[in-house]
């Protein structure tokens, strides 16, 4: 009797991974998985910072090739932020003293957090240019994080994660890139543009 009820379980198991074995082959027949999309087989296939496509503030297409050779900071910047006023200030600085030698700067406005850059692309181009006196290119707007981000951005964060991890925690996370198109550094919002001055330099004076 112990015999026959040990065989017993035996054949129940046999059939349950048979069971289970002809489920999964008939769904996956008859459920083939959705072809990826173009932008998510583009991220896939980009692996440059030089292959991406973005929006300027005009809604223009620029080619980030057009910067091949250039050191860049690439940075998520709000109007109404706490962090506004010294990264602004700042960044106009660094642009101007290193231009000339290669560097550019390139700010995505983001309203993803706490809505601190709720303007249009017009309103926020006259602030930039009016109130801060700006100089470096201001793209179109984006969103830095979740499903909607802008592919640049998932491509940043991929090279150079965070600290606790890889998603933009606040505005004026900046990204240093070499001349290359290889992202060599992060920084937090908190850190102001002129801590970064010594990387820029090394990296500006690299041939």
């Amino acid at each position: 009797m112990q015999l026959l009820t040990f065989w017993n379980w035996i054949s129940l198991v046999i059939l349950a991974f048979a069971f289970f074995f002809f489920f999964f082959f008939f769904y996956s027949q008859t459920h083939p998985a959705s072809p990826p999309s173009p932008s998510t087989m583009a991220e896939q296939t980009s692996k440059s910072l030089y292959d991406f496509t973005v929006k300027d503030i005009r809604g223009n297409d620029v080619s980030l090739s057009q910067y091949s050779g250039k050191v860049l900071i690439i940075v998520n910047v709000a109007s109404q932020c706490g962090l506004t006023q010294t990264n602004y200030k700042e960044l106009n600085i660094l642009y101007e003293k290193y231009k000339s030698k290669g560097l550019e700067i390139l700010a995505f406005p983001c309203n993803q957090f706490a809505g601190q850059e709720p303007g249009t692309n017009d309103e926020i181009q006259d602030v930039v240019c009016t109130r801060f006196k700006s100089e470096f290119p201001v793209f179109d707007k984006v969103e830095v994080n979740g499903k909607n981000a802008e592919p640049l951005f998932k491509f940043l964060k991929d090279q150079k994660g965070g600290i606790f991890g890889d998603g933009i925690k606040w505005n004026f996370t900046k990204f240093l890139v070499n001349k290359e198109g290889k992202v060599v550094e992060r920084y937090a919002p908190t850190t102001s543009p002129m801590k970064i001055e010594k990387d820029l330099e090394k990296l500006l004076q690299s041939s």
